[in-house]
């Protein structure tokens, strides 16, 4: 039988012992100088036989636990043409970050960064009847985003490895149950791989649908921050929603008025200008936290049949002085829409609209009684109370109000989330206040519900012979990235610390030294390891120096290094020890095989 091992005399690696100059995390350092990856552009890498080796046994895993819960496997394209994503407006919607190309015909194509329209045709093109549902189908495939700033290796690139699952059910109640399917197969799948992570509510964002949770896998260099309830519950930011806030008695509060506020169009020039000329009678001073900020963004609406082009909306947010819009978590709240902040062209529109004195007796309902035609519509966040006393601008030039209650003098057209979630705000369950980490999106479950299946009209006959849309669900695990991870959290100053079901092989055997019988003996404890199913690294290196092999056996990062030299196998034993050194015995040779299989 021929050897399986992989040799270090004949395997196509190079490891390095400095970091590559451009690599901003320790993943991308150590995959790199173990000879994992290779950079060929920023965001763009080829994967060299370790690496392979771990990507596929990472796809396994996925493809195990899909297999699991009844998912069967697909294959499609990367090259897409342009059609079925204008029907879903994702070819606009996606902006930038889409890799758009034209063929010789001048046919427009993309390199697909998601594959929803097409799992979608698919099923319509061979479904016709609920009998057929419900079905779900995965793929692992390579997609492509234009990152505008690549980052971080394998976690932020340009092409990169997916699996993404789509079932289809003949109503709400199937798609939660296979909703719930596909979540509990994920855990399994980052449990096995030995991953950390955490369910996080989401938003769908341009996914679209109804419920949705990421997972993210804890660390500094994570991108997205994720607030952490005392319950164990967490949210993404941009899924946050505030508790209720009380409301306020505000039978004491005088009758708002208008009071000159000159040269005060910042939160800091109208506490300064109330301080100096409306001091409080019981000695407290004027504070941000008692001024009501309007700010104006723009709502960049989609074209509809009256406006073909598109169109701007104006709209007012209402938020506590002492708080910072997030634009972010704003724009979640209006998508699939953008926001912008509005400018001089936009407030033109609005003459009613006084730049720095904007106040809410001109907007939403109150606007009609001031004379307004069109009022701009108006939102306040969610810490705004009922019966709440504000210091606010009063829509004219160089003069603010001054307890004017929300709920007796004004109302608002709605409730938005708009501004920072800070530490020790309460979490939405109640359950305490919020603190905040930061993690890396490794996974993420849509029910995606009939968006799909409307847009592309995938219908079924139901029991009754009506047709009715497919009801669908999205689900999408990031495969290079979740390789990165593992890397990024499984290692040590000496190099990488592979989980054993996903390491490249199980025992790294190092012969060192110029002993013929240390080499021989190295040889016949491979061929046993390899009888027994064991995958082997063999570093047969003759003009190699031990101290070289030891660094790039723990650079490499197999669970179990076993050190067959002359000083051991004249004693008539092997050294058998973890990465990273601990629990080293010697053994017999003869029972070496089986202790290495007994810690496996």
């Amino acid at each position: 039988m021929s050897s399986t091992a992989l040799r270090m005399s004949t395997m196509f690696l190079r490891t390095l012992r400095e970091d590559p100059a451009d690599a901003d995390v320790d993943s991308a350092k150590l995959l790199q100088r173990a000879g994992y990856v290779r950079k060929a552009a920023p965001g763009i890498w080829t994967w060299l036989p370790l690496g392979l080796k771990v990507l596929n046994k990472i796809e396994a895993v996925i493809r195990e636990e899909m297999n699991g819960i009844g998912a069967q496997e697909v294959h499609f394209p990367a090259l897409l043409p342009r059609e079925p994503y204008e029907a879903t407006h994702r070819w606009e919607e996606y902006g930038e970050n889409l890799f758009r190309l034209k063929d010789r015909h001048d046919a427009d194509y993309l390199l697909a960064p998601t594959h929803e329209e097409m799992f979608t045709l698919l099923v319509k093109d061979m479904y016709s009847s609920y009998k057929d549902l419900p079905v779900t189908l995965y793929q692992i495939q390579t997609k492509y985003r234009d990152e505008f700033r690549p980052r971080a290796g394998l976690i932020r690139g340009r092409e990169f490895v997916m699996k993404d699952a789509y079932s289809f059910t003949i109503d709400e109640e199937g798609m939660r149950k296979a909703y719930m399917d596909e979540r509990g197969a994920y855990e399994r799948v980052f449990q096995r791989l030995d991953l950390p992570y955490v369910p996080v509510f989401a938003m769908s964002g341009p996914m679209g649908g109804s419920a949705s949770e990421e997972f993210l896998a804890p660390m500094p260099i994570g991108e997205d921050t994720f607030a952490l309830a005392p319950s164990g519950k967490a949210w993404n930011v941009e899924a946050l929603t505030t508790p209720a806030v009380p409301e306020v008695d505000c039978s004491a509060t005088p009758a708002a008025t208008k009071r000159p506020t000159p040269d005060a169009k910042t939160i800091e020039k109208m506490v300064t200008c109330a301080d100096a000329m409306y001091p409080r009678e019981d000695g407290r001073g004027w504070a941000a936290t008692d001024i009501l900020k309007n700010v104006a963004i723009v709502v960049k609406h989609t074209e509809d049949e009256e406006h073909p082009e598109g169109w701007r909306e104006v709209v007012v947010i209402g938020v506590p002085g002492d708080r910072q819009v997030d634009m972010k978590r704003l724009e979640a709240q209006f998508a699939p829409f953008e926001i912008e902040e509005a400018g001089e062209e936009d407030l033109k529109k609005h003459p009613e609209l006084v730049p720095g004195y904007i106040g809410p007796m001109v907007l939403g309902p109150q606007g009609k009684v001031a004379g307004v035609d069109e009022p701009v519509r108006y939102l306040v966040d969610a810490h705004i109370a009922r019966g709440s006393a504000w210091f606010t601008g009063a829509d004219e030039h160089e003069v603010d109000y001054y307890d004017l209650v929300y709920g007796r003098d004004f109302e608002a057209d709605g409730t938005v989330e708009a501004v920072e979630v800070r530490h020790g705000d309460m979490s939405p369950d109640g359950s305490g206040p919020l603190s905040f980490e930061r993690g890396v999106e490794i996974g993420q479950v849509f029910q995606l519900g009939l968006k799909y299946s409307k847009a592309l009209d995938l219908k079924v006959l139901d029991q009754n012979g009506k047709a009715v849309p497919v009801w669908m669900g999205c689900y999408g695990i990031g495969v290079s990235r979740v390789l990165a991870c593992i890397a990024e959290i499984h290692h040590d100053d000496k190099g990488l610390a592979w989980p054993s079901i996903i390491a490249p092989a199980q025992v790294h055997v190092v012969a060192t030294g110029k002993d013929e019988a240390a080499f021989d003996a190295a040889e016949k404890l491979v061929a046993e390891l390899e009888e027994r199913g064991i995958e082997v690294i063999y570093d047969d290196r003759r003009k190699v120096s031990p101290g070289v092999k030891f660094k790039d056996a723990e650079l490499i990062g197999v669970p179990l290094i076993a050190v067959v030299g002359r000083d051991t196998v004249n004693n008539g034993t092997i050294e058998v020890r973890d990465r990273n050194g601990e629990n080293s015995v010697a053994v017999p040779v003869a029972d070496a095989a089986a202790e290495i299989a007994g810690r496996l």
